[in-house]
């Protein structure tokens, strides 16, 4: 048994809206699909209770029918197929930024074309700009920004990698699990 693809990557936002313009407008990724999920899957799938009564007549604080817990969920397509899976769940809780070494999820990352034309365009957006443009030991070009709600992405041009990758990326990966990565395969066989 094999992946077939990436699919797709899940989100929880502050404001749906937001985040639907924000990467619309700044990477050009459309809103292909939103759905509001029924309050009892909200609680029973999700395990999101309704707020205190006091967060209710807040506002944003029950969303929905008073009282009860709701999800708005929609897809932004990114070019070339993924998928960002967004959630905006009432009520909310506050965002926690994890450190790198930290396990778990760090970043995402869009490929690009020129980094420095990227950077210097999200400047002009008012991007917040977490690193500049750096080129790895390997050759590609990188950089770091956050997004709407503060999460990491990572901008990356692969050059002519992109092609290796993307035309012999599945010879290279028969190839290196026979060769150089060959240890990582066989400790790890239950896999």
């Amino acid at each position: 048994m094999k992946a077939r693809s990436f699919s797709h990557v899940g989100i929880t936002v502050r404001d749906f809206n937001t985040f639907v313009r924000f990467y619309w407008d700044v990477f050009g990724c459309p809103l292909v699909g939103v759905s509001d999920t029924p309050p009892e899957r909200v609680r029973s799938f999700f395990g999101v209770q309704p707020p205190a009564l006091s967060d209710a007549a807040s506002p944003g604080g029950g969303g929905g029918v008073e009282g009860a817990p709701s999800c708005k969920i929609g897809w932004i397509r990114v070019p070339g197929g993924a998928v960002l899976e967004i959630f905006e769940f009432q009520p909310q809780q506050p965002h926690v930024q994890g450190p790198w070494n930290r396990v778990g999820l760090t970043h995402f990352s869009l490929n690009v074309r020129d980094t420095q034309k990227w950077h210097d365009y999200l400047v002009r957006k008012g991007v917040e700009i977490v690193s500049k443009p750096e080129r790895s030991p390997r050759g590609h070009t990188f950089f770091f920004a956050k997004d709407c709600d503060g999460n990491l992405i990572e901008l990356m041009d692969l050059g002519y990698m992109h092609y290796v990758l993307d035309w012999l990326g599945p010879l290279g990966g028969l190839l290196f699990r026979r060769g150089m990565y060959k240890q990582y395969y066989e400790t790890h066989r239950d896999f």
